[in-house]
């Protein structure tokens, strides 16, 4: 079912709807090195198959999980037009010896380079190579999009045309919502459910949502590189912006994609730290205590302490002052003179400490009421660390407040 024009090529409207860049490259014959980019099933190959059609120039057509070197060296020497277009699918799988080994042939105008690959170009291929090409990136195709293209299989004779198959409503929409975008997925669920669906008493072939269910089983998720970046993110902004159903949304993706319940932990912790800081002190307990709780019990079970912690992050009052202050006097130390340690600070419990005046005139704050004197503990006083108003946060604020206006606690 894969299209031989852009009559019959549905989805990535931004990129081939009409006067469109891509478009116009493609029917003028002016292609250029290109990098199309985006999840699996979207039209990637296929577009490169139609430019193939389409084009004047010579089409090249190789498979980086199988390609190397050699295939590259190969696809220059058979060169005998004006011009070749090489296509690499999965160009992403090559290495960077091998994506070096494009350049000087691109660079000299013997190769357009057409590269299909479903992680981001901007961290999976060189810069020297994203830098040579137009990065187009395609979207998942929409369910609409993707029930037509079911409907276009059910009715031409290069799929299943000719078994006059019957497809209801609610299984074409219940393919076209599982299948996350990837016409790929559409047309091999829609191809298995075929397989099952068969009445021996009639011969008749009728696909019901059941049917497809009992195809599926369970439901796979397409979790690359890129979603490892992204849903990560996503979970963390989450926490950051208090809103627990996104913040448990995002976990459920993670874990049921298989991420590491190790990594979650982690950034939970960090968030605690980050975000929640002293707003909440106990955040940072309970994400630490969860982290210790995934690492003894593991999975599946360790998913509820990862939930429960996650969702405490995500309720608890925020405030990043403590990380800002950390930043903040990290930049003092790299960008102004260093302080030396005042003299009554030093260390005084060496032989000899006191004839050189380490430790003299230091006040034992415990020694006075309410366990606090004032005194200086940096040559030049700095303010680092502004508690906000949120949470227990305000009640340290207020008790630095006085004591740094007043020596009364």
């Amino acid at each position: 079912m894969q299209p031989e024009d852009f009559s019959d090529f549905l989805g990535q409207e931004h990129l081939l709807g009409q006067h469109k860049p891509l478009r116009r490259l493609i029917e003028e014959d002016k292609m250029v090195s290109v990098i199309f980019y985006g999840p699996p099933g979207t039209g990637k190959t296929a577009l490169a198959h139609i430019i193939a059609r389409k084009t004047r120039a010579d089409f090249i057509s190789i498979n980086a999980v199988t390609a190397g070197i050699k295939d590259i060296r190969d696809a220059v020497s058979s060169i005998r037009g004006e011009k070749t277009i090489l296509f690499i699918d999965e160009i992403h799988r090559f290495n960077k010896i091998q994506q070096d080994a494009l350049l000087p042939h691109i660079e000299k105008g013997e190769l357009i380079l057409i590269g299909a690959s479903t992680q981001n170009p901007f961290f999976a291929l060189v810069p020297a190579l994203s830098s040579r090409s137009l990065i187009f990136q395609f979207q998942k195709i929409p369910p609409e999009g993707l029930k037509a293209i079911i409907r276009r299989a059910l009715q031409e004779k290069r799929g299943l045309g000719e078994y006059a198959v019957a497809l209801d409503d609610e299984a074409a929409d219940f393919i076209a919502a599982i299948s996350e975008g990837d016409a790929r997925k559409a047309l091999n669920t829609l191809e298995l459910a075929f397989l099952s669906s068969q009445d021996s008493a009639s011969g008749k072939y009728a696909i019901t949502l059941a049917h497809i269910k009992d195809v599926l089983q369970n439901k796979s998720l397409y979790y690359d590189e890129d979603d490892h970046y992204d849903t990560i993110s996503a979970f963390i902004k989450s926490m950051r912006g208090s809103d627990p159903d996104a913040t448990v949304y995002w976990l459920a993706r993670m874990i049921e994609s298989g991420e590491d319940p190790l990594f979650i932990a982690r950034r939970i912790v960090i968030c605690a730290s980050e975000d929640v800081g002293n707003a909440d002190p106990q955040a940072l307990t309970l994400a630490t205590s969860a982290m210790m709780a995934v690492e003894r019990i593991g999975m599946p079970e360790g998913r509820i302490p990862l939930s429960q912690a996650a969702l405490y992050v995500a309720a608890a009052p925020k405030s990043n002052a403590a990380y800002a202050a950390i930043d903040n006097a990290l930049g003092a130390i790299r960008t102004e003179p260093l302080q030396q340690v005042p003299p009554h600070l030093r260390d005084a419990h060496y032989s000899g400490a006191k004839r050189l005046g380490a430790g003299a005139g230091y006040q034992y704050p415990h020694d006075f009421e309410h366990h606090y004197v004032k005194q200086e503990y940096l040559n030049t006083p700095k303010s680092f660390y502004t508690p906000s108003s949120e949470g227990y946060e305000r009640i340290i604020k207020s008790r630095l407040h006085k004591r740094r206006s007043t020596t009364d606690v």
